[in-house]
């Protein structure tokens, strides 16, 4: 579980109700029409823009910036030099009843023991990063949508209450709930926004790029493990994949 993701969603819906109940009833804020306009209209308007199982994808994308399991690069490095010495004196097949914690790494070590031509290795690994990332792309452009169309529909909702409330001027009680559309369908549409879908394009963005330079590294060691490069050199290789200040030490 990301706690950053978790706790700065919760502060930030937190400090919202609290604001709200510091000044009157929580039901206040509460309108089942403007629930609907807003956020029926932004996700249903989002299933136009892709495929119904791209659409579906992007909530199961979403759940990556609660749920991801970040592998520190320095251990891949670790686990990367040890197995390419222990082929370098012994050979690659040695490799076969090595234990791999890494299941990208592991996918390209039973490529190399198998056989496979360098080049082929390379780009059926290459191919799996760029569809992790078109997968991942394509979440993150639904949650840009939504974080487009959710104030968009919000404003919508508002001159729909207001002309509501201009055509039931002569009833006062009608005034009221086309005044709460009005208002509370611009507030949903931030909210959502704001509050949720703006964050979690920057967070997506962020594990994805996570991800893939974890697995660009992973590839430049598979390919390395084929050519044979010395454990020394390709500790050094793989140790750019590390901001400069956090190295170990030669």
């Amino acid at each position: 579980m990301d706690i950053a993701t978790v706790l700065g969603f919760i502060i930030g819906v937190a400090l919202v109700a609290a604001a709200i109940l510091t000044g009157g009833s929580l039901m206040l804020f509460i309108d089942v029409p403007s629930i609907l306009l807003v956020f029926g209209g932004t996700f249903g308007v989002s299933l136009m823009r892709l495929s119904l199982d791209d659409f579906l994808r992007s909530f199961a994308v979403v759940g990556r910036a609660f749920f991801n399991k970040k592998t520190d690069p320095a251990l891949l490095i670790e686990e990367a030099v040890t197995l390419a010495d222990l082929a370098r004196k012994n050979g690659l097949l040695a490799l076969e009843s090595a234990e791999v914690s890494d299941p990208f790494m592991k996918k390209g070590i039973s490529l190399c023991v198998d056989g496979y031509t360098p080049e082929f290795v390379q780009n059926l690994l290459q191919q799996d990063i760029d569809q992790m990332v078109s997968r991942n792309e394509i979440g993150q452009s639904m949650w840009k949508g939504v974080a487009d169309l959710a104030p968009a529909m919000g404003m919508i909702g508002t001159l729909v209450g207001l002309v509501q409330m201009l055509a039931n001027m002569s009833d006062p009680s009608a005034i009221g709930p086309a005044m709460a559309v009005a208002l509370l369908t611009t507030l949903y549409g931030a909210l959502i926004a704001n509050v949720f879908a703006l964050p979690m394009i920057d967070k997506l963005a962020s594990v994805l790029n996570y991800e893939k330079t974890n697995k660009e590294l992973v590839l430049n060691f598979i390919t390395n493990l084929q050519e044979g490069t010395n454990p020394k050199i390709l500790r050094n290789l793989l140790n750019t994949y590390i901001p400069e200040k956090k190295r170990p030490e030669d």
